[in-house]
């Protein structure tokens, strides 16, 4: 309360868009519903891809719901939560890559059928959140997180479809390995590009206070 006062109280109390709200609650559900389908998906055919994009559609959820959450409250909670986005983002890249280390060791062999079938429904799902949430794209920190969490999905639904008929083609696991490594790869960018921009931010509204 400290922070509004006088004049200035209404300018600093953010506008909340409903429309944005909706989209953010259907991606919520969405996010959750196609973590579930990865995981029994990605266990049952001994995919490191598609367990790598069943925990990011977790990671996601948990991003919608703290968007959600932080959609009523002031710049500076905000950018602190999309510093915490970033961050978890992070962490899902390293995982990622953990994961595919460990499944290039253990000779793993993916199950293709399951993970094609699967992949084009993740596909699916992710294009229509991304193309609800494409207006929102060059928004504040937040708004991109969200944005970039939705676009690598579908960049990752894509690789995986790719490297299930690469495991189909040559009876390898390679192709599985190496696009679970691009997606921990493509996580980590998009990490460092909202806690850049958060923390961007942060400074601005520190200096301005």
């Amino acid at each position: 309360m400290a922070d509004c006062c006088g004049s200035t109280c209404a300018a600093k109390t953010p506008v909340v868009d409903k429309r944005y709200r909706r989209v953010l609650a259907i991606a919520l559900v969405v996010n959750l519903t196609m973590f579930g389908v990865e995981l029994v998906g990605g266990i049952g055919a001994n995919s490191a891809s598609l367990l790598a994009d069943a925990v990011d559609f977790l990671g996601d959820a948990g991003n919608y719901a703290l968007s959600l959450f932080v959609l009523g409250l002031g710049p500076v909670w905000r950018s602190r939560t999309a510093l915490l986005k970033g961050m978890t983002m992070g962490a899902y890249g390293v995982f990622v890559l953990g994961k595919a280390a460990w499944s290039l060791s253990a000779g793993l062999v993916p199950e293709p059928i399951t993970m094609s079938l699967i992949s084009l429904l993740a596909l699916a799902a992710n294009g229509g959140v991304g193309a609800l949430l494409y207006a929102y794209r060059e928004g504040d920190a937040n708004m991109r997180s969200v944005w970039l969490c939705t676009r690598n999905d579908m960049i990752g639904n894509g690789a995986v479809l790719f490297a299930a008929l690469g495991v189909f083609g040559t009876g390898s696991g390679l192709p599985d390995i190496v696009v679970a490594a691009i997606m921990g790869g493509l996580a980590l960018k998009a990490a460092k590009s909202v806690i850049a921009q958060s923390r961007l931010e942060l400074k601005d509204q520190a200096l301005s206070a």
